[in-house]
């Protein structure tokens, strides 16, 4: 079953949104144009100018086609020129525009709610960021400089034939009902044949990652099948969405290369038919039919590069409907006074009617270390979720210091409670970029401080620049333990109250992690600790533990008292040192 996908952008405001981002720029706009007009012109020289020698030729007048063809070196060559900076300056304004649609897009992705994000899956994130960016970026480099320039020279070009005769510009229309009905009947199944494709893109994306990262649960389980079935479902519903918008450009094209030789083919029939009338000189048709010619180049462009531009629509719509993602909490009026962590009667479900937790209540008080234990699957990382604000219950209320965690502006939040997880990453950029992320302002002190605290200063101080040292794509490679190792720097230099570690140690061996997490423990002293764990020494040196199973809280209390207790919490401090009673 798809996960459901981020939402889309519709027609109107893909086309306000690139008209508002192209007007930004009047100036680079009309610097573009008006040197794509000069050039148009200085083509349209050459038709009139053998249309002439071709008159006088007939006429026997004494032509000069050696002045002529200097005339016309002379208008190619200006139009060269011309050309060469029309198109650098549209591309120059391409470049800014997409630049300026990037960021937006990477400061709109990095808004995103958490728990939106995690409904809709990866995939559909990662297309967009990856695929659909690179088709915008191919349509504001190449196609929309390319329609700027068959729209301007095919403009010009209309105007030059029309002046040369109105009635030679007759049979250049007999195409236009072809090539008309064929791009409308286009257009009209374009968009939404390039949008289900990148949408069937995202879900095969999406069921490839999940296979990749869960290899080992599906090979534990047996899943070979049923993962190769959803493999070859998303492999053929993305070959059945490419295949409908390569029909689409079968039945077009043949259309459109048509509509290109009846232009051409019916000004220099019918031309010649006026001619003989007396109707037009014979210098007119052959400048009209020159000058038809020459309006197959921007047409071809034109309707060659309106593809390009569906697919950039399409893509365009799917990013600029990232912003379009509802918040996933409002606001509310109360503040929390204190610290106090109390979740009460607490469900919550991922799909409707499939409840993962049923009806917890636990309370966190302030400077306490909590540690959850429990299978895998029990609803752990669900619960410490909504304890960090991620998630809201869809029953019951998470509160600290009184007030519904979900109510709370963002950067309030994180402010109370902060929450690390298993899954780590480098961004590109020094080793300091990435830790002042958490906060700008820090000296370098205070990152060393934070670097010796998760037992890191030593391998950051053996770069061959330090903190200077570029990490992330490109840069020096980080070991997933000690990329987690910065993920907790971080996590000390933001200095929430409450923290929430979800497994955050397992990617450290493990008597460096035991090691890593007495270091924390002095450096996080008086701040409220929940560690979700499947290492049982965290639990033993928390001051109680919640043994999470099947969605419920069934053991509550110090290390010690529910180990006398006997019950499921003992069989796994038994089963963790190989004790039998």
């Amino acid at each position: 079953m798809s996960r459901p996908i981020l939402p889309v952008a519709d027609e109107a405001q893909v086309r306000a949104y690139a008209r508002r981002l192209t007007l930004r720029y009047p100036g680079a706009l009309a610097t573009a144009l008006a040197l794509h007009g000069l050039a148009a012109v200085a083509g349209l020289a050459a038709p009139r100018l053998l249309g002439e020698l071709v008159e006088g030729v007939q006429a026997g007048s004494g032509a000069d086609p050696g002045g002529v063809a200097l005339a016309i070196a002379a208008f190619i060559l200006a139009q060269g020129v011309l050309t060469r900076y029309a198109i650098y300056a549209s591309s120059r304004l391409g470049e800014k525009v997409l630049a300026e649609l990037r960021e937006e897009f990477v400061d709109q992705v990095l808004a995103l709610p958490l728990s939106t994000v995690e409904r809709a899956g990866s995939g559909d994130l990662i297309t967009r960021t990856s695929r659909d960016v690179d088709a915008l970026s191919r349509s504001v480099r190449h196609a929309v400089p390319e329609t700027l320039i068959a729209v301007v020279t095919g403009a010009f070009a209309v105007g030059a034939l029309v002046l040369v005769g109105p009635l030679l510009a007759l049979p250049a229309l007999l195409a236009s009902p072809l090539l008309w009905i064929s791009t409308r009947w286009y257009l009209k199944r374009a968009r939404d044949g390039y949008l289900r494709e990148n949408a069937a893109y995202a879900d095969m994306t999406e069921g490839l990652a999940e296979t990749v990262e869960g290899a080992r649960t599906v090979e534990a389980l047996g899943l070979h099948r049923r993962r190769h079935a959803r493999t070859d479902r998303d492999i053929a519903a993305s070959w059945a969405a490419e295949r409908y918008t390569l029909r689409l450009r079968t039945v077009w094209f043949p259309c459109v290369e048509l509509g290109y030789v009846i232009p051409v083919v019916a000004t220099l029939l019918i031309g010649g038919l006026f001619h003989i009338e007396g109707w037009v000189s014979l210098d007119q048709v052959t400048a009209a039919t020159l000058y038809v010619q020459q309006l197959v180049d921007p047409l071809d462009r034109l309707l060659m590069w309106i593809d390009e531009l569906q697919v950039g629509g399409a893509s365009l719509a799917r990013l600029l409907g990232v912003a379009r993602v509802p918040d996933d909490r409002t606001p509310g009026t109360a503040r929390p006074d204190g610290e106090e962590i109390v979740a009460d009667r607490v469900r919550y479900a991922y799909r409707e009617g499939h409840d993962v937790l049923h009806d917890v209540s636990l309370t966190v008080a302030p400077g306490e270390r909590l540690a959850m234990v429990g299978p895998s699957g029990a609803g752990k990382s669900t619960l410490g979720r909504l304890l960090a604000g991620i998630h809201g219950p869809r029953t019951g209320s998470v509160t600290v210091g009184g007030a519904p965690l979900v109510e709370l502006p963002l950067d309030d939040l994180r402010g109370h409670v902060a929450l690390v997880t298993q899954e780590h990453h480098v961004f590109r950029g020094t080793v300091r970029d990435n830790l002042l992320i958490a906060r700008p302002g820090a000296t370098d002190a205070e990152v060393e401080q934070a670097l010796r605290a998760v037992d890191a200063w030593d391998w950051v101080e053996s770069l061959p620049e330090g903190l200077d040292t570029a990490v992330g794509s490109g840069g020096a490679a980080v070991p997933p333990a000690q990329a987690q190792q910065l993920a907790l720097a971080r996590l000390v230099l933001a200095d929430p109250h409450t923290l929430v570690l979800d497994e955050a140690t397992s990617l450290i061996d493990p008597r460096a992690a035991r090691h890593l997490e007495r270091s924390l423990a002095a450096v996080l002293d008086g701040r409220t600790v929940i560690a979700i764990a499947h290492r049982l020494y965290t639990a033993h040196d928390a001051d109680r533990v919640a043994v999470v199973e099947d969605g419920r809280i069934t053991e509550l209390g110090p290390h010690d008292e529910l180990v006398a207790a006997g019950g499921s919490y003992a069989a796994l401090w038994d089963s963790w040192h190989g004790v039998k009673r």
